[in-house]
């Protein structure tokens, strides 16, 4: 193993690549591993099923239905991915104890304070989500965009009190919190007042952001969708409307999905362009297959795509990255292990590429090189630079049959 890695390193070397140097400049890139992926999107804060636009398919066996299953399955799945990572959870992974609760709109940091313990304790930063789906107040598929003044009321505060426990998270991890704002709401139909509800979602924002918070602690970002589940015909949070008023809210982050774009456009193009005018941008990353399905992430040509661009701009403190898919169908730790694998093969493929020499063939018109040397390097030995990283991040060889074994000693038994 180590002669075919010393190989593949005097390969690279030969166009320009040091390996020692992408690697350890991989270890200090935090992507966030989104909690939700380990039941579903299910949370511990509302019984009923998933709305507001997403679903989740499948009922595969051992899927987590507490805090410490959620926790437990999690620290598991993070020992079996190599590199540096955040948590991120959605506000209905509030955790309530003695009998207590408290609606959305009345969460305190200290309904959060055991995953701040479970992250300290591992030394990851902490992103957040508020949560406007999944409740009894998301009335008529809306909320911060709804014309009735009490639904928007409520949901207004959730985002306040969202800024609050996002602060907390950054004092105590002492990492910034990137706090997103997404929701699903929209019409099922053509409606006959596209703008009323923009007007409306706009203004409810702004007044979320009217919060005091420090803003070298928390990182707020605004998220696009092009359609869901029962809102097929119109979004209210188009990717047009978000990208403006981040642009016109001085401090607001741009968050792209790529799952939340119409099936030809590619977020990968849209990275450099956002990055021209935008000091940071974020990204949930996830798989879309036809819509906006969030199948978990592969090594595929879109993510080495999107990887690409982030390390062609030399933008890797400029992106925040997230990961944002959530199959019921598969072993749940699998997933989580195989798409966070997934984009850090991507991150470190990128890399490993001469982009100085092929940005220059590319400024001197000399397309006829630079085309054979892109496809030479599909096929360059990265697959043992890879296995290199694994090992010295200490992810074991073995780690599916891991995942395997714990399935049967762990998740069979729920």
């Amino acid at each position: 193993m180590k002669d075919r890695f010393e190989y593949a390193k005097r390969k690279y070397a030969e166009i320009g690549v040091d390996v020692e140097a992408a690697m350890e400049r991989l270890k200090e890139v935090p992507v966030s591993v989104h909690c939700w992926q380990g039941d579903d999107v299910t949370g511990f804060d509302y019984k009923g099923p998933l709305t507001g636009g997403i679903q989740a398919t499948g009922n595969y066996r051992g899927k987590a239905t507490t805090p410490e299953q959620l926790m437990q399955d999690m620290d598991f799945a993070m020992r079996l991915m190599p590199g540096k990572k955040k948590l991120n959870l959605h506000a209905c992974y509030a955790i309530f104890e003695d009998g207590e609760f408290a609606d959305r709109d009345r969460l305190e940091p200290k309904h959060f304070a055991k995953w701040v313990e479970f992250a300290k304790e591992r030394g990851l930063g902490i992103d957040f989500n508020p949560t406007f789906f999944s409740h009894p107040k998301v009335k008529d598929g809306l909320t911060l965009s709804s014309p009735c003044e009490e639904t928007r009321k409520f949901w207004i505060e959730h985002g306040k009190v969202c800024i609050r426990i996002s602060e907390y998270f950054a004092r105590e991890t002492g990492i910034p919190c990137v706090m997103n704002i997404w929701t699903g709401d929209g019409y099922k139909d053509i409606p006959a007042d596209r703008m009323g509800p923009r007007l409306r979602y706009r203004e409810s924002i702004e007044e979320i952001l009217s919060e005091p918070f420090d803003r070298n602690l928390v990182k707020p970002c605004i998220e696009s969708k092009v359609f869901g589940i029962g809102v097929e015909s119109y979004t209210v949070g188009s990717a047009e409307f978000t990208l403006l008023f981040a642009a016109f809210n001085k401090g607001c982050i741009p968050l792209m999905d790529n799952g939340h774009y119409h099936p030809t456009e590619t977020v990968s193009d849209k990275i450099p362009a956002l990055l021209c005018y935008f000091p940071e941008i974020a990204l949930h990353i996830t798989r879309p297959v036809r819509w906006d399905s969030d199948h978990v992430l592969l090594f595929d040509d879109e993510t080495r795509e999107m990887a690409k661009e982030i390390v062609r701009c030399n933008a890797l403190e400029r992106v925040h990255m997230a990961l944002d898919f959530f199959d019921a169908s598969i072993n749940r730790i699998s997933a989580w292990v195989v798409g966070f694998r997934s984009w850090q093969k991507a991150l470190l493929y990128a890399l490993c590429l001469p982009h100085e020499r092929l940005a220059r063939l590319q400024d001197e018109n000399n397309m006829t090189e630079l085309m054979m040397l892109q496809e030479e390097l599909k096929v360059y030995p990265f697959s043992d630079i890879w296995e290199e990283y694994c090992d010295r991040c200490g992810v074991p060889e073995d780690w599916f049959g891991r995942i395997m074994k714990y399935e049967e000693e762990v998740l069979a038994l729920r």
